[in-house]
């Protein structure tokens, strides 16, 4: 048991962990209040939680188990810890967050407002988190692992896994609604992106 926290440092555990928090709040107050969707893991469990009424709390903690299996391998004993802590903040803090009314109700008449503003909520925590070598949802341990494997700019997966989603999430959400979780989408994984090699990323993931 030793060994595997030896090289956890308790400042990213708090990181990732925090990060999490601010992401399911965007997610919650901004995402599912303004009917624009993210991409990735992050939509999908919007989707579920329309359709069947599985909320993102447990749909994601699910979905992240199994890709953090998958990711494993590629990305090593420091990213499982990390990303635990990232989606164990997730999974609560959203379920936290379910118990009360949207922060920001009337947000649903700026959709363009809220395209900005979740990519930001959604770039910058995880690009935060994934810059210290964890993943606050499944996609971003995928898309890390075949960034890694493949020599992709991690931005790039995003965006395909993304289009993916958004194509059924418009069995729920307007095409006219769709075009607004496009440019969300767009700028939120250049911004994973960009702070995910921002300076010296010393975890080497990316």
């Amino acid at each position: 048991m030793k060994k595997w926290f030896s090289e956890i440092k308790l400042k990213n555990c708090i990181i990732a962990l925090a990060s999490s928090v601010v992401l399911a709040f965007g997610l919650y107050n901004v995402h599912a209040t303004a009917d624009i969707t993210e991409g990735g893991m992050l939509g999908l469990t919007l989707l579920l939680d329309y359709w069947f009424n599985i909320t993102p709390a447990i749909s994601s903690f699910i979905f992240n188990v199994i890709c953090y299996l998958i990711g494993w391998k590629v990305l090593g004993r420091k990213f499982i810890i990390y990303s635990f802590f990232a989606t164990f903040g997730f999974s609560l803090s959203y379920r936290i967050f379910e118990l009360f009314p949207p922060v920001f109700p009337a947000i649903y008449e700026y959709p363009l407002i809220a395209s900005i503003l979740g990519a930001i909520f959604v770039g910058v925590t995880i690009g935060i988190c994934v810059k210290i070598g964890g993943a606050p949802t499944g996609d971003d341990a995928l898309a890390m692992s075949i960034s890694k494997s493949a020599k992709i700019k991690i931005e790039w997966i995003y965006l395909i896994m993304d289009i993916i989603v958004l194509g059924l999430s418009l069995t729920y959400i307007p095409f006219s609604r769709i075009i607004y979780s496009l440019i969300s989408v767009i700028i939120s994984g250049q911004l994973v992106g960009l702070i995910s090699r921002s300076k010296k990323n010393k975890t080497n993931i990316i």
